[in-house]
């Protein structure tokens, strides 16, 4: 302390003021009284034990009080002094250090009290000292105390937004990305989380923590191996690696990969669902040491909630793994090229979470060819998402499908599937269109059951809602008695698309039915002329948008004229017993095959034409209906169809049997290119092709 009295001091008569109080050396308190005139600075006893001296060693003077007092402290302490004065203070008071004789260092509070003259001149300081060592002590242990709460409700109240956030996650990525999120783990103070999953003895690394941080050769680790996550699975115990020596001998193979982390301490704990580990995570510190008794257990209880959102996020992969797998093997698992056409099909599953089988629904479509260049286009939706609405659409594609090769019409085809699921003892009903195109004429039949409307894009580009007439959705005929389709008829010209969807590419919560199909038509209309981008970008919209039911889409566009289309077609009722009709139907062939540029093979399908009506009339109790077209394209063919009411298949007999049934049949067989026989519906359709002959030129006639 600075000497600020005079050479000649000239004492206070009250000089110096209590000394030796008392109360004051119970309270281990220790008195001074400075006259800054005289620049005598008196102690009593109690102040000499404060400042560690003895009588004996002190002179009176402040200057002196330097072998105690170290030169900074007693630069701070002046300073805190002459402030005080040159404010016109009353008092002041400080902490300051003091050395004692065996060199440790003590705390000691000053509190002094200024006295001034009439003048407001300072005369003296009187005050006490005493030893505050305990004192800061016991604050800063009861800060480090609150410090330390405050760090472990911070923790804790981190892991309860964490187990909160993660009753969300449906997915072992979600997960990580909810440890990874700043609401997460970083608020713990981790530098760096780690994770892995046990499959099959082995741990296979899921988090692999900051970018760069990777340890060659820890993707996939037996349980065994020497590393962290290993001994934890092993022991069912959590690690808690206090500083980086204990991680470099602990684990000395990993330590040398991440030592550019400046890892100063890490957690790892099991992660044990329903008594059985199922993976482990590391938590890295850079800047702290050890962890306290009540950080381990927040950090424990962490792991257990992470573990049971792990399980269950697993699970729920398990679930949507099968989910999806049930609907593609539900669904057609190849489309067959259809000569004549370009298809293009997208299912989209539903994308609301929570429950679990919710990426699973009744949504479908097929493709069925049919002969005679046609094809049945169909579309549909099973009430419910979940694995019964899948197998009941499994069980309905088939009969659907099988109805429709077997050449029924589209009414009867969705008659009798809707009476099959009216049958089947479920309680679920499904909406469906199904549409029948003969890809040669464009002419396609369009039958609805309680299902949306079609679109038709035209090859300009426009986009159109084309209205059907429609039925009750299916499984409903029994309730209401109605077993009726109306059958609507459309023509495709060739480049035009047609559009088949489920309502789950048109709704929207609280949105019209309409607005979504202009909403639909405005897409197409802005969307690819290649129906497989098409298809693309309607299922991407439908992504963008979200929802929580499933798509299904299918797209046919009829080819341009390079394509088989028909030229001609001609068709003719031929009834039992009616010679006259028989003879109209002998003359359309050989008109039609005449003004058809066939005329050098006239006399072959004029034969084959008369035996295929002929048998169909000696077979059958009822008439038959003869049909004749040309196929254009580069193969031009001429087809003759003969369809009667007989389910019973003719039987082409070989040389040496008995009997002259089924001779016609060989004639057929060896005149005809090609032949064939087609269920059609309650009966049967013959039919035959001719190869016809090009211009001179090379061009069709």
């Amino acid at each position: 302390m600075a000497d600020r009295g005079a050479s000649a001091p000239s004492l206070p008569e009250d000089w110096p003021a209590h000394p030796d109080h008392p109360i004051l050396a119970l309270n281990h308190m220790g008195t001074f009284d400075w006259d800054l005139d005289a620049g005598l600075f008196h102690m009593d006893a109690q102040a000499y034990q404060v400042f560690d001296l003895t009588p004996e060693e002190y002179d009176g003077r402040p200057e002196t009080l330097a072998a105690r007092v170290p030169p900074a402290e007693s630069s701070r302490l002046d300073a805190v002094v002459s402030q005080a004065i040159k404010d016109g203070s009353e008092n002041y008071g400080t902490y300051f250090r003091i050395r004692r004789r065996d060199g440790t260092p003590r705390w000691t509070h000053t509190q002094g009290y200024i006295r001034r003259d009439g003048t407001g001149r300072p005369r003296r300081v009187v005050g006490i000292v005493r030893d505050a060592t305990q004192e800061l002590e016991d604050s800063e242990a009861r800060n480090l105390r609150e410090a330390q709460g405050q760090a472990l409700r911070r923790q804790t109240g981190v892991v309860q937004v964490v187990t909160a956030a993660l009753a969300h996650a449906s997915s072992v990525q979600e997960v990580i990305d909810v440890l990874k999120d700043t609401h997460g783990i970083p608020n713990l103070g981790a530098t760096s989380l780690v994770m892995g999953l046990v499959e099959a003895g082995r741990i296979r690394l899921v988090a692999e923590g900051p970018a760069g941080s990777f340890v060659p050769g820890t993707r996939i680790t037996r349980i065994e191996e020497p590393y962290p996550m290993g001994e934890v699975v092993r022991t069912l115990s959590p690690c808690f690696i206090e500083s980086p020596e204990e991680f470099a001998e602990g684990y000395p193979i990993l330590w040398p990969h991440i030592t550019d982390l400046h890892i100063t301490s890490a957690a790892y704990l099991p992660l044990i669902a329903q008594a059985r580990p199922i993976g482990a995570m590391g938590l890295l510190y850079n800047d702290r040491l050890g962890f306290s008794s009540e950080e381990r257990a927040v950090l424990v209880a962490l792991g257990s909630s992470i573990a049971q959102s792990l399980q269950r996020a697993m699970l729920f992969e398990q679930e949507k793994d099968l989910a999806q797998g049930l609907q593609q093997a539900m669904l057609p698992r190849t489309i067959p090229s259809v000569r004549g056409a370009e298809v293009a099909v997208r299912y989209r599953s539903a994308s609301a979470g929570g429950s679990l089988g919710r990426d699973i629904g009744g949504d479908w479509y097929d493709l069925i060819p049919l002969p005679g260049g046609r094809v049945g286009a169909v579309i549909g939706d099973v009430q419910g998402h979940d694995t019964h609405a899948a197998a009941v659409m499994g069980q309905l594609r088939i009969v659907l499908r099988a109805y429709a090769a077997e050449g029924h019409a589209p009414a009867t085809v969705m008659a009798r599937a809707s009476v099959f699921l009216d049958e089947l003892d479920t309680d679920r009903f499904a909406t469906c269109l199904y549409a029948e195109a003969d890809l040669a004429t464009g002419v396609v039949q369009v039958v609805r059951a309680g299902h949306i409307d079609p679109l038709v894009r035209a090859a300009d580009g426009g986009c159109r809602r084309v209205p059907v007439e429609g039925g009750l959705p299916l499984g409903l005929s029994a309730e209401f008695q109605s077993l009726e389709y109306p059958v609507s008829t459309l023509e495709l010209d060739p480049g035009e698309t047609l559009l088949l969807c489920t309502d789950g590419l048109v709704e929207q919560p609280g949105a019209d039915l309409g607005d979504g199909m202009r909403a639909l038509a405005e897409q197409v209309v802005k969307g690819p002329e290649d129906v497989r981008d098409l298809a693309d970008l309607l299922i991407e919209i439908a992504d963008e948008r979200g929802g929580d039911d499933d798509v299904a889409l299918l797209l046919l566009r009829r080819c341009g004229s390079d394509t088989a289309q028909a030229v001609g077609r001609l068709q003719q009722h031929v009834a039992s017993g009616d010679p006259e009709a028989l003879a109209l139907a002998r003359h359309m062939v050989r008109a039609a095959v005449r003004a058809w540029g066939a005329g050098d093979r006239a006399d072959e399908i004029e034969l084959v034409a008369d035996e295929l009506i002929t048998n169909a009339l000696m077979h059958t109790e009822g008439s038959a209906i003869v049909t004749l077209r040309v196929l254009g394209g580069s193969d031009r063919r001429l087809r003759v169809e003969v369809e009667d009411s007989s389910s019973a298949l003719p039987r082409r007999r070989e040389a040496g049997e008995d009997g002259v049934s089924g001779r016609g049949l060989l004639l057929v067989d060896e005149i005809a290119d090609v032949w064939g026989v087609e269920a059609r519906g309650g009966g049967k359709a013959v039919w035959c092709e001719f190869r016809m002959p090009e211009k001179d030129d090379g061009s069709a006639p």
